[in-house]
């Protein structure tokens, strides 16, 4: 078995050329909901049966609000909302709660609600749609988790949002069939400042973090959410690193692992 990762949105912010956080899994798995609905047509998007959302922030739920209404007009299964106690409770509270968009847990189609909301405990190993999930908890400014995704061959991890953390590596190293990391890098090292304070990474504090993996060969590392104005600086100094594992994503890039 191999899992395969499709690239809907890799960046930290929109423009014309520029979608932000969303990757498709076998596809029936998304993770994170940045730029869905915009990039996959209606009988792709009713394929999906489980949401991993990282954690509350616009650009990482945005399209779970034209993905429930989409969902609740075709009357399929239910879509399951998968993430960690604290990112429920402000999907809930927040976007699903009946005035800045309907709570489709509530709108019935003929297989039950529109939308499901599954709470993941930390790591725990939680079954969504034929994979095995792991929620880590990372270093955000919000509650944020990072995943572990598994076949029972082969795994990937996803960083989510985060700066340097620490229980994220411990839990990487644990893992025997890891095959390919994603992580966020999002501003220039001279932007460190705003990275520290808003809770993400630069090509220098990657380094520092990648320094935590111990693995006999280098891990696959995959680099998304980098800002649009900062796309040709970020990319410049990633490269200056000169580890040859690390690649960049674009849209429309599929990972196999």
């Amino acid at each position: 078995m191999s899992i395969s990762l499709r690239v809907l949105g890799c960046h930290g912010g929109e423009t014309r050329d520029h979608r932000t956080s969303a990757f498709l899994v076998n596809e029936r798995v998304a993770v994170d909901a940045g730029s869905i609905t915009g990039m996959l047509t209606l009988e792709e998007q009713r394929l999906i049966e489980v949401v991993l959302v990282s954690h509350a922030h616009m650009d990482h739920v945005r399209d779970l609000a034209t993905l429930a209404d989409n969902r609740c007009q075709q009357g399929g299964p239910p879509l399951s909302i998968a993430a960690t106690a604290g990112t429920i409770h402000a999907l809930q509270h927040h976007f699903f709660n009946g005035r800045l968009w309907p709570d489709f847990s509530q709108i019935a189609t003929l297989y039950g609600p529109t939308v499901r909301f599954q709470v993941l405990e930390p790591e725990t190993t939680t079954e969504c749609a034929g994979l095995q999930v792991q929620a880590v908890m990372v270093d955000h400014t919000v509650e944020t988790s990072a995943f572990v995704i598994a076949d029972g061959t082969s795994a990937f991890a996803y960083s989510g949002d985060t700066g340097p953390t620490h229980r994220l590596w411990e839990v990487l190293n644990a893992q025997r069939n890891l095959g390919a990391l994603l992580i966020e890098t999002s501003f220039p090292n001279e932007r460190a400042a705003l990275a520290r304070v808003s809770g993400h990474h630069t090509p220098l504090t990657l380094h520092q973090e990648l320094a935590k993996l111990r693995r006999e060969e280098r891990l696959p590392v995959y680099v998304f959410h980098i800002k649009p104005l900062f796309q040709v600086e970020v990319e410049e100094q990633l490269a200056q690193l000169e580890r040859p594992e690390l690649r960049v994503l674009a849209l429309g890039d599929f990972v196999k692992v």
